[in-house]
């Protein structure tokens, strides 16, 4: 496919801050990143090799945290390496390429948190069916949608935006590439293109919301019945569900459900769900559950064991 642009790189103009400020960004997102890798690959170890966290809920979880990995590798090494350099530059394939990782690991991160709620849904609400509905082979479908969601809604916004004419300006007012900010750069009218994109990014994080939202709803009306002692270990359970929940996807809506101008809270609102996001998952998965914490305590003094050996 040809394109009719003659713009080979991009220039991204970052997160527009003055030189000592960069310096210290530098150092400020390397320790946010190192915790997404630590805190995320922690998860997944602990789940993969305990086994008091063999149900569905956990393997979800590590799922959830690989993505969390992928998601912000596509954007943070970039955004950390740029704070050193004056001109931060892309060429035109990387840039496509980030665009489409971005949104493929973005759109499955949604796919999975909407999973985990029919997740929670079941074993609150079908207890007694929950091990023959959530079943190994079930859960593994529904991660396989997920990932083949991701990709389809990726390769459309992909495609959609790679087929536009560039010829100048290169300067994209952001820290990635992300449709937004490149339709601004196109030399044609981008107003159908723009339709399709909100369609397909606005929906998809509007709709999967409102399935968490009444998922939640029924969730919350049908622990009246529950004990109270079920009551507040489903209502933690859900706590932290529905916190990763608003933080994920109220940026997302914020970005992606409106036409393609550009506002200047836009970056740091990215920044908000391209790391501070993944690097809290762990901490709110983890700090209000019991079981994880005994299975890393576990894993630790495992570890230790075998080093005093």
């Amino acid at each position: 496919m040809e394109h009719a642009h003659n713009v080979t790189e991009f220039i991204l103009l970052g997160l527009a801050l003055s030189p000592e400020l960069e310096h210290v960004c530098f150092l400020l997102f390397l320790c946010f990143y190192t915790i997404i890798m630590l805190g995320n690959l922690l998860i997944i170890v602990t789940v993969k090799s305990s086994k008091s966290l063999n149900s569905p809920m956990y393997f979800f979880l590590s799922y959830l945290s690989l993505v969390d990995i992928c998601y912000s590798s596509v954007t943070a090494p970039k955004l950390i390496a740029d704070f050193l350099f004056e001109k931060k530059t892309i060429s035109f394939k990387s840039c496509m390429a980030q665009l489409f990782w971005f949104h493929f690991f973005g759109c499955t991160e949604i796919f999975l948190l909407t999973m985990m709620a029919y997740d929670r849904f079941v074993a609150i609400c079908k207890p007694l069916h929950y091990m023959t509905i959530m079943t190994r082979s079930v859960c593994s479908f529904l991660v396989a949608v997920s990932w083949v969601g991701g990709f389809v809604h990726s390769m459309i916004q992909t495609l959609l935006t790679a087929q536009l004419p560039f010829c100048g300006p290169s300067e994209i007012d952001h820290y990635f590439c992300d449709v937004h900010p490149l339709m601004k750069l196109a030399c044609s009218d981008t107003y159908i293109v723009v339709i399709m994109v909100v369609t397909n990014s606005g929906m998809i994080s509007l709709s999967c919301f409102f399935l968490l939202l009444i998922s939640y709803i029924v969730i919350l009306l049908s622990l009246r019945t529950h004990s109270s002692e079920g009551r507040a270990k489903a209502l933690s359970t859900c706590a932290s569900h529905i916190t990763v929940v608003i933080l994920f996807f109220g940026p997302c809506i914020f970005i992606y459900l409106r036409p393609s101008a550009t506002f200047s809270e836009d970056k740091m609102i990215a920044v908000f769900y391209t790391i501070i996001t993944p690097m809290l998952n762990p901490l709110i998965y983890t700090l209000r559950n019991e079981e994880v914490k005994n299975a890393m305590r576990k894993l630790g003094s495992r570890k230790v064991t075998l080093i005093e050996k």
